[in-house]
């Protein structure tokens, strides 16, 4: 008797990298991360980033310079734990208003 193998699921990761391709999906990723409160982790939102990036490098893996934009800004969230970028969304916050990421 022949085995029949049943068809492995993606993985999460793999679907996410997929669902990341899309530009709305991919900017609700990032706008999401951004209103968690649990979301003022550098490392968090370098993860956030680099999902991204890894996406779209799957659409057009000519993004240098999207990549070295991206490791500039690693660098300086290793740096200053990305106070200024969570300062600024907690007083948009505070104001009654939030950032919005949206694709061009």
């Amino acid at each position: 008797m022949k085995e029949v193998k049943a068809p492995r699921s993606r993985s999460y990761r793999e679907y996410l990298i997929a669902s990341l391709k899309d530009p709305e999906r991919a900017a609700g990723y990032i706008e999401t991360f951004l209103e968690l409160e649990e979301g003022d982790e550098p490392e968090y939102l370098s993860s956030i980033l680099k999902d991204v990036i890894e996406a779209h490098a799957q659409i057009n893996p000519a993004l240098e310079e999207v990549k070295s934009r991206y490791e500039k800004l690693d660098k300086i969230l290793s740096e200053t734990g990305g106070a200024e970028i969570y300062a600024l969304v907690e007083l948009l916050d505070a104001l009654g208003y939030r950032i919005a990421i949206a694709p061009k």
